[in-house]
Protein backbone atom coordinates (compact mmCIF):
# COMPACT_ATOMS: atom_id res chain seq x y z
CA UNK A 1 0.00 0.00 0.00
CA UNK A 2 1.50 3.32 -0.69
CA UNK A 3 2.33 5.61 2.18
CA UNK A 4 2.13 9.41 0.29
CA UNK A 5 0.57 10.95 -2.29
CA UNK A 6 2.12 13.21 -4.39
CA UNK A 7 -0.06 15.27 -7.01
CA UNK A 8 1.70 17.12 -10.11
CA UNK A 9 0.53 19.24 -12.80
CA UNK A 10 3.14 19.44 -15.60
CA UNK A 11 4.24 22.76 -16.93
CA UNK A 12 3.55 23.88 -20.14
CA UNK A 13 6.66 24.96 -20.92
CA UNK A 14 10.28 25.74 -19.20
CA UNK A 15 13.67 26.78 -20.45
CA UNK A 16 16.93 24.82 -19.88
CA UNK A 17 20.86 25.18 -20.30
CA UNK A 18 23.43 23.11 -22.00
CA UNK A 19 24.84 20.49 -19.54
CA UNK A 20 21.63 21.51 -17.08
CA UNK A 21 19.95 18.62 -15.27
CA UNK A 22 16.34 18.98 -15.63
CA UNK A 23 14.54 17.97 -12.20
CA UNK A 24 10.68 17.55 -11.63
CA UNK A 25 10.54 20.31 -9.67
CA UNK A 26 11.68 22.25 -13.02
CA UNK A 27 9.21 20.17 -15.40
CA UNK A 28 6.01 19.93 -12.82
CA UNK A 29 4.53 21.79 -9.83
CA UNK A 30 3.92 19.42 -6.83
CA UNK A 31 1.39 19.40 -3.75
CA UNK A 32 2.46 16.73 -0.91
CA UNK A 33 3.92 17.43 2.29
CA UNK A 34 7.09 19.46 2.52
CA UNK A 35 9.30 16.45 3.10
CA UNK A 36 7.93 14.62 0.18
CA UNK A 37 7.54 18.12 -1.99
CA UNK A 38 11.71 18.49 -1.20
CA UNK A 39 12.21 14.52 -2.02
CA UNK A 40 10.67 14.84 -5.67
CA UNK A 41 11.92 18.00 -6.45
CA UNK A 42 15.22 16.91 -6.89
CA UNK A 43 14.86 13.91 -8.81
CA UNK A 44 16.79 14.19 -12.24
CA UNK A 45 14.37 13.71 -15.35
CA UNK A 46 16.92 14.63 -18.23
CA UNK A 47 20.61 15.57 -19.06
CA UNK A 48 20.09 18.47 -21.51
CA UNK A 49 23.41 17.75 -24.34
CA UNK A 50 24.80 19.71 -26.93
CA UNK A 51 23.15 17.27 -29.50
CA UNK A 52 19.56 17.32 -27.98
CA UNK A 53 17.17 19.47 -30.29
CA UNK A 54 15.98 22.98 -29.61
CA UNK A 55 12.97 21.40 -28.13
CA UNK A 56 12.66 18.45 -25.86
CA UNK A 57 9.29 16.59 -25.29
CA UNK A 58 8.98 15.30 -21.56
CA UNK A 59 6.23 13.35 -21.42
CA UNK A 60 4.46 12.48 -17.38
CA UNK A 61 4.82 8.69 -17.54
CA UNK A 62 8.49 9.31 -17.79
CA UNK A 63 7.97 11.59 -14.47
CA UNK A 64 5.92 9.10 -13.15
CA UNK A 65 8.60 6.44 -13.82
CA UNK A 66 11.16 8.20 -12.34
CA UNK A 67 9.49 8.65 -9.03
CA UNK A 68 8.42 4.92 -8.52
CA UNK A 69 11.88 4.20 -9.29
CA UNK A 70 13.34 6.20 -6.74
CA UNK A 71 10.54 5.77 -4.06
CA UNK A 72 8.05 2.84 -4.63
CA UNK A 73 5.94 3.78 -1.29
CA UNK A 74 5.06 7.23 -3.60
CA UNK A 75 1.42 7.29 -5.27
CA UNK A 76 1.22 9.77 -7.70
CA UNK A 77 -1.71 11.78 -9.29
CA UNK A 78 -1.54 13.72 -12.22
CA UNK A 79 -3.89 16.63 -13.08
CA UNK A 80 -3.74 18.88 -16.57
CA UNK A 81 -1.42 18.68 -19.38
CA UNK A 82 0.69 15.28 -19.93
CA UNK A 83 3.80 16.70 -21.27
CA UNK A 84 5.95 19.85 -20.92
CA UNK A 85 8.02 21.06 -23.64
CA UNK A 86 11.85 22.18 -22.49
CA UNK A 87 13.03 25.00 -25.20
CA UNK A 88 16.80 24.50 -24.89
CA UNK A 89 18.46 28.01 -24.59
CA UNK A 90 21.10 28.81 -26.80
CA UNK A 91 23.33 31.93 -26.60
CA UNK A 92 22.61 34.39 -29.16
CA UNK A 93 25.18 36.13 -30.84
CA UNK A 94 25.37 39.98 -30.55
CA UNK A 95 23.52 41.79 -32.76
CA UNK A 96 25.81 43.87 -35.52
CA UNK A 97 24.29 47.38 -36.30
CA UNK A 98 25.28 46.97 -39.36
CA UNK A 99 22.54 44.43 -39.82
CA UNK A 100 20.14 45.72 -37.62
CA UNK A 101 20.15 48.74 -39.81
CA UNK A 102 19.97 47.12 -42.79
CA UNK A 103 17.03 44.81 -41.60
CA UNK A 104 15.57 48.39 -40.32
CA UNK A 105 15.48 50.29 -43.50
CA UNK A 106 14.11 47.20 -45.36
CA UNK A 107 10.74 46.72 -43.46
CA UNK A 108 10.50 50.73 -43.10
CA UNK A 109 10.58 51.12 -47.14
CA UNK A 110 8.34 47.89 -47.56
CA UNK A 111 5.89 48.96 -44.95
CA UNK A 112 5.76 52.30 -46.58
CA UNK A 113 5.31 50.82 -50.41
CA UNK A 114 2.61 48.92 -48.80
CA UNK A 115 0.79 51.79 -47.13
CA UNK A 116 1.45 53.91 -50.58
CA UNK A 117 -0.34 51.14 -52.46
CA UNK A 118 -3.11 50.59 -50.39
CA UNK A 119 -3.63 54.36 -50.82
CA UNK A 120 -3.34 54.09 -54.59
CA UNK A 121 -5.55 51.28 -55.11
CA UNK A 122 -8.50 53.02 -53.21
CA UNK A 123 -7.41 56.42 -55.00
CA UNK A 124 -7.29 58.37 -51.38
CA UNK A 125 -5.88 61.13 -53.03
CA UNK A 126 -9.15 61.65 -54.95
CA UNK A 127 -11.39 61.41 -52.03
CA UNK A 128 -9.09 63.94 -50.14
CA UNK A 129 -10.17 65.70 -53.21
CA UNK A 130 -13.24 65.30 -53.61
CA UNK A 131 -14.11 66.12 -49.47
CA UNK A 132 -12.14 69.18 -49.72
CA UNK A 133 -14.37 70.45 -52.41
CA UNK A 134 -17.50 69.33 -50.32
CA UNK A 135 -16.16 70.98 -47.42
CA UNK A 136 -14.76 74.15 -48.71
CA UNK A 137 -16.48 74.41 -52.15
CA UNK A 138 -13.20 74.93 -54.25
CA UNK A 139 -11.10 72.48 -55.92
CA UNK A 140 -7.18 71.76 -54.65
CA UNK A 141 -5.28 69.12 -56.25
CA UNK A 142 -3.14 68.73 -52.97
CA UNK A 143 -5.73 69.29 -50.43
CA UNK A 144 -3.23 69.58 -47.45
CA UNK A 145 -5.53 70.67 -44.92
CA UNK A 146 -7.06 66.95 -45.06
CA UNK A 147 -3.95 65.24 -45.80
CA UNK A 148 -1.52 66.10 -43.41
CA UNK A 149 -4.12 65.50 -40.41
CA UNK A 150 -4.54 62.08 -42.15
CA UNK A 151 -0.74 61.13 -42.31
CA UNK A 152 -0.99 61.71 -38.41
CA UNK A 153 -3.73 59.93 -37.24
CA UNK A 154 -2.56 57.17 -39.61
CA UNK A 155 0.41 57.11 -37.56
CA UNK A 156 -1.21 57.47 -34.18
CA UNK A 157 -3.84 54.74 -35.15
CA UNK A 158 -0.90 52.01 -35.71
CA UNK A 159 0.51 52.86 -32.44
CA UNK A 160 -2.85 52.53 -30.99
CA UNK A 161 -3.74 48.89 -32.67
CA UNK A 162 -0.36 47.89 -31.90
CA UNK A 163 -0.48 48.86 -28.61
CA UNK A 164 2.90 49.72 -28.23
CA UNK A 165 4.97 53.45 -28.01
CA UNK A 166 8.44 51.77 -28.40
CA UNK A 167 8.93 49.27 -25.76
CA UNK A 168 6.40 50.95 -23.24
CA UNK A 169 2.66 49.01 -23.52
CA UNK A 170 -0.06 51.67 -23.81
CA UNK A 171 -2.52 49.97 -21.62
CA UNK A 172 -2.80 46.15 -20.04
CA UNK A 173 -5.08 44.69 -23.31
CA UNK A 174 -3.16 42.92 -25.56
CA UNK A 175 -2.33 43.74 -28.91
CA UNK A 176 -3.69 41.85 -32.27
CA UNK A 177 0.04 41.15 -32.92
CA UNK A 178 0.26 39.73 -29.41
CA UNK A 179 -2.70 37.82 -29.73
CA UNK A 180 -1.65 35.81 -33.39
CA UNK A 181 1.48 35.87 -31.78
CA UNK A 182 0.03 33.78 -28.94
CA UNK A 183 -2.27 31.81 -31.10
CA UNK A 184 0.92 30.71 -33.53
CA UNK A 185 3.00 29.42 -30.01
CA UNK A 186 0.00 27.33 -29.12
CA UNK A 187 0.22 26.09 -32.98
CA UNK A 188 4.22 25.47 -32.75
CA UNK A 189 3.87 23.68 -29.17
CA UNK A 190 0.55 21.52 -30.31
CA UNK A 191 2.88 20.43 -33.28
CA UNK A 192 6.13 20.09 -31.41
CA UNK A 193 4.38 17.86 -28.59
CA UNK A 194 3.07 15.34 -31.56
CA UNK A 195 6.22 15.43 -33.26
CA UNK A 196 9.01 15.40 -31.37
CA UNK A 197 7.56 13.18 -28.84
CA UNK A 198 9.13 9.81 -28.25
CA UNK A 199 6.62 8.15 -27.26
CA UNK A 200 4.63 8.68 -30.57
CA UNK A 201 7.51 8.49 -32.48
CA UNK A 202 7.98 5.08 -31.18
CA UNK A 203 4.65 3.76 -32.07
CA UNK A 204 4.96 4.60 -35.48
CA UNK A 205 7.56 2.63 -35.89
CA UNK A 206 5.85 -0.07 -34.93
CA UNK A 207 3.08 0.33 -36.80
Amino acid sequence: MKDEIVYIRMRHRVQAVNSQTVKVGDLAQIVASDNVRQLVNVIPIHQVIKEDRKFIVIDVMKVIKAINEKYPNIEVQTMGAAQTIIEVYIKKKPLRPLFFLMIWVLLFIGAGLAVMNFHEDVSMQEVHRKLYTIITGEDDPKPLLLQIPYSIGLGLGMVLFFNHLFKKRINEEPSPLEVEMFNYQQALDHYVSIHENGESETKINDH
